[in-house]
């Protein structure tokens, strides 16, 4: 385990009382200061391996260790170093802003700090909002006083479970915004998410995690060059009802009558599309008009969990 690891998972298993088996052997280490993007289809295993983390569910065996604290053995030195921000918006309704995310940083056995929280209210946009009854905040905003409450007690580390499910596209990059500046600030951010554009637009590195396995960990940027592909979309002039048999080598995929697509990888040697091109011509097929574009995060997810499905 490297200096720079900051929570360390070790063979992590969880069996619930009705034989679901949520994680099956979980290894991760996830570094400091860093953005982790969870994903990982609903049922995966994302909240469990969450809430394992955070000491909020045992698991059967394996560890988890946090700082070199065990999870489970050092349960309030590991928790006081993390915020958590669940999916729900389960917060105390009749509360006033204000008052709620001091009540739970004292909860943490922090000492009061007006100062602070007003500036992580400022920083979330809820300042003029500090009075109001948490009942009274629209949706974002109730998500937005979520992540106040969790970064109360001064946090090391944050979970951000599935932060911008059902908000804007303005809030949500608002608080993109906001999670590169806590990583700045030297907090160590995991985020689970359904929006791949999130994890492709904060993430630093991108674990996907399947039926209870972690299939793969790896740079974001390196991720993408190393399995995407990009992709030649192939305009006819004219309707074909089926690929020649002589472009059956290329593995053409028919969009609709007039469009073919052709997938290679950029970094071979030789993308064949020379050749492709020739071959189109031969078999009598005219083209109107060629564009390439590059495999997203997206694609790249979609096949890594066909495949270990």
């Amino acid at each position: 385990m490297s200096q720079d690891t900051l929570i360390n998972i070790n063979n992590v298993k969880k069996t619930y009382a009705d034989g679901l088996e949520a994680l099956k052997g979980v290894n991760l280490e996830i570094k400091r200061g860093e953005i982790l993007a969870l994903l990982g289809p609903n049922g995966a295993g994302k909240t469990t391996l969450i809430n394992a983390i955070c000491g909020i569910v045992i698991p059967t065996s394996g560890h988890i260790t946090v700082d070199g604290f065990d999870v489970v053995k050092n349960f309030r030195e590991t928790r006081s170093q993390i915020g958590l921000v669940p999916q729900e918006l389960n917060l105390e309704a009749f509360e006033k802003v204000f008052q709620n995310v001091s009540f739970t940083r004292g909860l943490y056995g922090k000492k009061e700090n007006p100062q602070y929280i007003e500036k992580i209210l400022k920083d979330f946009s809820l300042w003029d909002k500090k009075d109001n009854r948490l009942r009274e905040l629209s949706g974002g905003m109730k998500k937005r006083a979520l992540i106040a409450k969790a970064l109360s007690h001064e946090p090391k580390i944050l979970f951000l479970d599935e932060p911008t499910a059902g908000v804007d596209i303005s809030l949500r990059r608002d608080m993109w915004r906001s999670v590169r500046e806590l990583q700045q600030k030297g907090v160590t951010i995991i985020l689970t998410t359904h929006y791949i554009e999130e994890a492709e637009a904060i993430a630093d590195r991108v674990s996907v995690i399947n039926n209870g396995e972690i299939i793969i960990t790896d740079n974001k940027i390196d991720l993408m060059q190393k399995m995407g592909q990009k992709n030649l979309t192939i305009e006819l002039q004219d309707p074909i009802d089926q690929i020649p048999s002589e472009l059956s080598t290329y593995s053409l995929v028919k969009n609709n009558n007039q469009s073919l697509t052709y997938s290679y990888d950029s970094h071979a040697k030789s993308t064949g599309i020379t050749n492709l091109l020739q071959d189109i011509k031969s078999a009598g097929l005219k083209l109107k008009d060629l564009n390439s574009s590059q495999t997203s995060l997206e694609n790249i997810f979609e096949k890594l969990v066909r495949e270990s499905a």
